[in-house]
Formats: C-alpha cells, sequence, structure tokens
C-alpha cells in the first residue's frame, strides 16, 4: 500500500511538471519575462550596501568616484572611476578632502584631471555581467585585480547599464549599446584619452557589449581602434546560450527542447535580444582587417568548470573570430587547431590557442578551474588587460 501511494505520488509530480513546463516555455516567450530572463537586472545582490559609497565595497576613501553619465536617448548611468593604488596614495591627502557621493561633475575632481595630464594613463572600460550592479560580488574585487597589474597608472571606468543598479531606464541589446557608446565617448571626448590608452573588457553579457561596442566603433567613416579587447565567459549568442544554459549548473531550462532543432528554430523566432556575438566579432575583425594599419588583440578567457556558460562558448567563438582571419567560411573551421600560425601551449591547468595574422592577435585560454564569476579576479585576467596595452 506504502509503495503504491509513493508511486502515485511520482505520478502525480509527473503530471504537474508535465504540465508546468509548458506554461513556463510560453512565459518566455513575452519580451518583458524574457529580458529579465537575459538580463536579471531586477536582482541587485549588493543587499544593504550602498553604491554612491564605494568604501563599503572594499576601498579607500575617495579612491572610487562615483559620478552620473547621462546618455543621448536621455537614461542616467551610474559610474565608477575607480583609482589605482598607487597613484591613490600618492595623491590620499588632497583626495580625501573631495565631498563624499556621487559627483556631478567628475571632470573636477582631482583623480581625473590628474588622469588627463598623465601621458602614460591606461584605461580599462569594464562592461559587467548579468544580474547585481557594479558592486556585486566578484565585481570590486576582480577590479582590484586589474588595477594591480599596472598600480600607478591604470584607471577603470564601470558603469551600471541602464535598469541596473541606481541606473534609469530598463535594459535592452540596443539600449545598451547606447550606454557602452556613452561611457566610451565619455573617454575619448571628455577625459581626452586616445583610444590606444583604452582596453575594453567584459564579462558574460559584458562580452556582447564588448563586442558589439568595438564593431561599432570599428565601423565609424572615421574607424576607431581600441588596444584590446579582453572577454571573460563569453557566449556564443542568446539562442545557444539558452539551448545550452542549466540553473545552478543542474536544471536544464530549454535542454530537453534543444534535442529538437524545428521546435528550437521556432522558440528562437521569439528572442528579442539576440546578442549575436559569433557575427558581430566576425564584422569587427573584417573592418578592422579593411584598414591599411587596422590592429586587432582579442583574449578570451573561460573555466572549464563554468557551470553558468560552458567553456564551448570560448572555443566556439574563438572559431569564428579565427576564421575571419583566414578568410575561411564557417563550412571549413575545422582545420583551426592546426593552422601553421596558430600556437598551442599549457596554461593554468588548461590550454592557451594563440592565432596571429599580420592585424593582430586572437588568444583563446581555457583554464582548468575559474567558475564563472570568482575567475575575473584571477592574474591571467590581469595579465592579458596589461598585454592588450602597447
Amino acid at each position: 500500500m506504502a509503495a503504491t501511494k509513493s508511486l502515485l505520488h511520482v505520478v502525480y509530480g509527473l503530471v504537474v511538471a508535465l504540465s508546468i513546463y509548458p506554461m513556463f516555455i510560453c512565459l518566455l516567450t513575452i519580451p518583458t519575462i524574457q529580458q529579465q530572463v537575459v538580463y536579471l537586472n531586477a536582482f541587485k545582490m549588493t543587499w544593504a550596501k550602498d553604491l554612491s559609497v564605494p568604501e563599503e565595497f572594499g576601498f579607500m576613501r575617495r579612491q572610487v568616484m562615483p559620478f552620473w553619465l547621462t546618455t543621448p536617448d536621455g537614461e542616467r548611468l551610474l559610474a565608477w572611476h575607480i583609482l589605482p593604488l598607487h597613484f591613490y596614495l600618492k595623491n590620499e591627502a588632497e583626495l580625501q578632502q573631495e565631498s563624499p557621493g556621487i559627483t556631478e561633475d567628475i571632470t573636477k575632481t582631482l583623480g581625473s584631471q590628474l588622469l588627463k595630464q598623465n601621458p602614460n594613463t591606461k584605461l580599462v572600460v569594464y562592461f559587467h555581467g548579468a544580474a547585481g550592479t557594479l558592486g556585486s560580488g566578484y565585481r570590486p574585487s576582480s577590479y582590484h585585480a586589474i588595477s594591480a597589474a599596472s598600480p600607478e597608472d591604470l584607471h577603470i571606468i564601470a558603469i551600471d547599464y541602464r535598469g541596473f543598479g541606481m541606473s534609469s531606464g530598463r535594459p535592452s541589446e540596443s539600449g545598451l549599446l547606447i550606454d557602452a557608446v556613452c561611457v566610451i565617448n565619455f573617454a575619448l571626448e571628455v577625459l581626452e584619452l586616445s583610444s590606444k590608452q583604452i582596453v575594453l573588457f567584459g564579462q558574460s553579457l559584458g562580452t556582447a557589449v564588448s563586442i558589439a561596442a568595438a564593431e561599432h566603433f570599428a565601423a565609424q567613416d572615421s574607424p576607431v581602434l581600441f588596444s584590446g579587447l579582453v572577454l571573460v565567459a563569453p557566449y556564443v549568442n542568446v539562442e545557444t546560450l539558452t539551448a545550452t544554459y542549466r540553473i545552478a549548473g543542474i536544471i536544464p531550462i530549454l535542454d530537453p527542447l534543444a534535442r529538437f532543432p524545428t521546435i528550437m528554430r521556432f522558440l528562437n523566432t521569439f528572442i528579442t535580444d539576440k546578442w549575436a556575438s559569433n557575427d558581430k566579432i566576425k564584422s569587427f575583425i573584417h573592418k578592422v582587417q579593411s584598414l591599411d594599419n587596422g590592429r586587432f588583440q582579442i583574449s578570451l578567457i573561460h573555466g572549464k568548470d563554468d557551470y553558468d556558460i560552458p567553456f564551448k562558448h570560448s572555443e566556439i567563438l574563438f572559431e569564428h573570430a579565427t576564421n575571419a582571419t583566414a578568410g575561411m567560411n564557417e563550412r571549413t573551421q575545422r582545420e583551426w587547431p592546426e593552422w601553421q600560425n596558430s600556437e598551442s601551449v599549457p596554461d593554468a591547468a588548461g590550454y592557451r590557442l594563440l592565432q596571429t595574422s599580420k592585424h593582430g592577435s586572437i588568444s583563446l585560454n581555457i583554464l582548468g578551474f575559474g567558475l564563472h564569476d570568482k575567475i575575473m579576479g584571477y592574474p591571467i585576467v590581469s595579465r592579458a588587460i596589461q598585454r592588450s596595452f602597447p
């Protein structure tokens, strides 16, 4: 009798699960719900901390200058200007006299003025991943690690996209690209930095933003090329990501349907924000190669134990990017590890592939360990950023 009841409970559970799953899939076709799944911006993850007080996230007093950026379409974005530690210590007494809180005019701060005066200034424009804010999780630790690569002159500007943290608006693919272009233009036009003084860094969602921004600037009538692109835990596109994504690395969302290509193609027609990094990275490389003096430097970094985005995504992106440098089409991409100018070496319990051409280099760094977020603070990331500068 007890066995019969247990069997009935299992059957009832399966019936409920099979009834809920189609409803869940239908909900994912609604744009507003879909955007929350893609961006997770409702999850602040900074708990009781105040983003206008960066000291709460482990920084020295006024080592970080929070300020507002206004986008061309009227959204207000919170940004942090993070000063390199040695640079900060040299000017600590003066910096600590500045008013606390969010700065309305960042150009009047001592940090930005000294940045503009230093011809050796390097800047990382930092695009974070989905969920949380610019102060969430491992992000503050990664700022510290990046600055440690060049503590005298490596500055960081990080933003919360529209709809994230204290920034206004709602996230979308077109909106986040506007945000990225806005902060980069701020660095070029207001801080008066050259593009060669700037590296674009992205993690997870931020890799798609970084690639799209790099492609956007390369496509201008007067192309703008940056010193490097450093991409940590990237993904190919949202369609591929949804087919492989597992909650906590365990519960598949669309994996049961991924076995039916026709159904997946139909469901993909409902995706509004596609973030096709595979297409954008090829377009970017083609645009750079069309320029006589065009140069690119791309670093892909991923952990084998990343249960949010499988490291296969980085391998596929590397494949797309290297095919673009060779002028090959996707049907002949199986030979890429054996190309004569591709170097494979062991690296951090994983491996590293390096593809070079007369226009630049693309490196693929697969680490044995690092998870999805923790890897941001690893020395390999700081090394990639430092190597990207001239």
